[in-house]
């Protein structure tokens, strides 16, 4: 939990600071349009918390008398509110639209864990949780320079179509993660 609160402050923070810093990337279709620093430094929140939610005997756990992917669950979600309400304060706070993207994208990664890690299991989610800005940004523009719908992440702060798109993953990676009964079996 303190790792997690400490790679959530740092995010916001470096955000804030670095976050309108434009990227390189080049467009595989459409027109290369602005890919910013904080569209990818929200990726560390939900990647930490695949790292700490890949614990040893899946098997087991699935078993156990605890609730464990409630908990799990429930651990993401208040990281997403955390990360929510500081990405709201930092916004009234006067720190610009940059604030609220910040607070979007973080939700966002965190459905999509909740999402890929009991499809696929936790390393290959944070593989495939990085790829997902790297994707957005090679083919997620329209010729026209817009972000297209499914690149959520792309989009301006005050998007309602990447909002409808991070509920939609926060929701179905909620009930992914609850709903999966079997983890994937780890290779031997």
């Amino acid at each position: 939990m303190p790792v997690l609160a400490a790679v959530l402050a740092g995010t916001l923070a470096v955000g804030l600071l670095f976050g309108n810093g434009e990227l390189p990337v080049p467009a595989l279709h459409g027109q290369a349009g602005h890919f910013l620093l904080a569209h990818v430094i929200t990726l560390f929140p939900a990647v930490f918390l695949l790292y700490g939610l890949g614990r040893g005997d899946l098997r087991t756990e699935a078993v156990a008398v605890r609730f464990l992917r409630g908990l799990d669950v429930g651990l993401a979600l208040a990281l997403a509110a955390a990360g929510t309400t500081c990405g709201g304060l930092a916004y009234l706070a006067g720190q610009g639209a940059l604030a609220l993207v910040l607070a979007r994208n973080i939700t966002g990664y965190l459905g999509l864990a909740l999402l890929v890690r009991p499809l696929i299991g936790h390393r290959p989610a944070a593989a495939a949780l990085a790829a997902t800005p790297l994707l957005c940004s090679a083919a997620g523009w329209y010729p026209n320079g817009h972000p297209r719908p499914w690149a959520w992440p792309l989009h301006p702060a005050d998007s309602p179509t990447a909002l409808t798109a991070v509920a939609l993953l926060l929701l179905t990676g909620t009930t992914c993660a609850l709903l999966r009964r079997h983890p994937p079996t780890p290779a031997p």
